[in-house]
């Protein structure tokens, strides 16, 4: 059928199974982005905004049939997870979006992502955040480099594909506990641990410091940049933080320093250049996810800077920053948009 008719019966409230080509679903979502365009001719925030949520809305009524794993679409991709995270159901639907995220997230694990400061590849999870970028670990490198304290324990909290549990690793820590309130993020650091034969990593499902009572030299914490002014799910979490995380990983780490321990917080500027008007939200944050759109707080405190400010529990040693590079030429964003944003290296002592 032509793609515009199928267009008419998503708009008329009918699901569209797609049955012959995977091509004619990317049809199906192309003229719907068109006909979008069409309803919503505004560049507003507020337009964009409501047209990205029409298209989510609409769009994931645009159906795949899986049998046995397999796509039933001629020219469709092999996608592993279809096997691995449905294995219960033989014969099922999926909206044709999520298939596509399905592909995307394969890719990244069967060819990996190259991470400069670990000199290899990372194969993530599905739904385990990963980084896209790398100025953080570069500062993160050249602390561990030279730093000369106990590297008996450590922690990672909110490990993700585990790329800071790595790089303790790499120089020289003897256990690095690598904790994520993610369950997917822990499968691949196990599947990660089984493959490489590696003892010195204990993945543990949870909260912050998910109930482990020891105390480590270095706890490591690259928390989200951006406080959420919605409710979060799947890889949003890795961008927005919500209200009272950084209060409860205070209060907690406190007691989980050695003696002579060091917090290091891997943060950004990113929530005060975003309230100091330098830059939109949608055109400065390093997108992994299509729903990453939702406007932020207009005055939001520096949560470290907040904690050391009520000069209870924690002391400043270091600050690092380091300045965003700008995107690639190939990119559609401006290159003016990263000229304000660096990201920060936070060093701090118990009192």
């Amino acid at each position: 059928m032509d793609p515009q008719y199928a267009v008419d019966a998503l708009i008329e409230g009918y699901p569209v199974l797609i049955a012959d080509f995977f091509s004619s679903g990317l049809a199906v979502l192309n003229q719907l982005k068109l006909f979008l365009d069409t309803q919503y001719p505004d560049s507003t925030f507020e337009q964009q905004r409501e047209k990205r949520a029409a298209y989510r809305e609409l769009s994931n009524n645009v159906l795949l049939k899986i049998v046995n794993s397999k796509l039933q679409t001629r020219k469709s991709p092999d996608i592993g997870w279809l096997e691995i995270l449905y294995s219960d159901n033989k014969e099922f639907l999926l909206p044709f979006p999520q298939v596509q995220g399905l592909n995307s997230a394969w890719q990244w694990y069967i060819n990996g992502i190259y991470v400069p400061v670990l000199g290899r590849k990372i194969h993530p999870w599905y739904g385990t955040y990963f980084p896209v970028r790398f100025e953080h670990l570069e500062l993160f490198d050249n602390w561990l480099k030279n730093y000369k304290g106990a590297k008996n324990n450590a922690f990672d909290i909110g490990t993700g594909s585990g790329v800071l549990a790595l790089q303790m690793l790499k120089h020289g820590f003897s256990k690095v506990y690598a904790t994520d309130n993610n369950p997917n993020a822990i499968k691949g650091f196990e599947e990660y641990i089984s493959k490489h034969n590696e003892n010195r990593v204990v993945p543990a499902y949870g909260d912050l410091f998910a109930g482990i009572d020891e105390k480590a030299d270095i706890i490591v914490f690259n928390p989200p940049w951006l406080e959420a002014t919605h409710d979060t799910e799947g890889l949003e979490r890795a961008t927005y933080y919500e209200k009272g995380l950084f209060e409860r990983f205070f209060e907690q780490a406190v007691h989980h320093l050695a003696e002579n321990g060091r917090i290091v917080m891997l943060f950004s500027n990113l929530q005060q250049v975003i309230q100091s008007g330098a830059a939109n939200l949608r055109q400065v944050i390093q997108p992994g996810d299509e729903s990453l759109h939702q406007v932020t707080n207009t005055n939001v405190a520096h949560p470290i800077e907040a904690e050391l400010a009520s000069g209870l529990r924690f002391q400043k040693v270091q600050l690092t920053e380091k300045q965003v590079r700008p995107p690639s030429k190939r990119t559609k964003r401006k290159h003016d948009q990263r000229s304000s944003e660096s990201v920060q290296l936070w060093v701090l002592k118990a009192k």
